[in-house]
């Protein structure tokens, strides 16, 4: 990937970042809930993916 593509895309993250903790916070969401929601997500997207690295040997 072209270094320029992969700059727009980075800066395409944090944009869409940015706007959704402006949005939700704006609306009224608690900052804890959205922490607990990013929690979850991390959680199981992190228990979803299998790696090869079980612990059976």
């Amino acid at each position: 990937m072209p270094l320029p593509h992969f700059l727009l895309l980075i800066c395409t993250v944090v944009m869409a970042a940015a706007a959704t903790l402006w949005f939700s916070l704006t609306a009224g969401v608690p900052l804890l809930t959205l922490l607990l929601i990013a929690l979850t997500g991390a959680v199981l997207l992190h228990f979803s993916t299998r790696n090869g690295h079980d612990q059976d040997g």
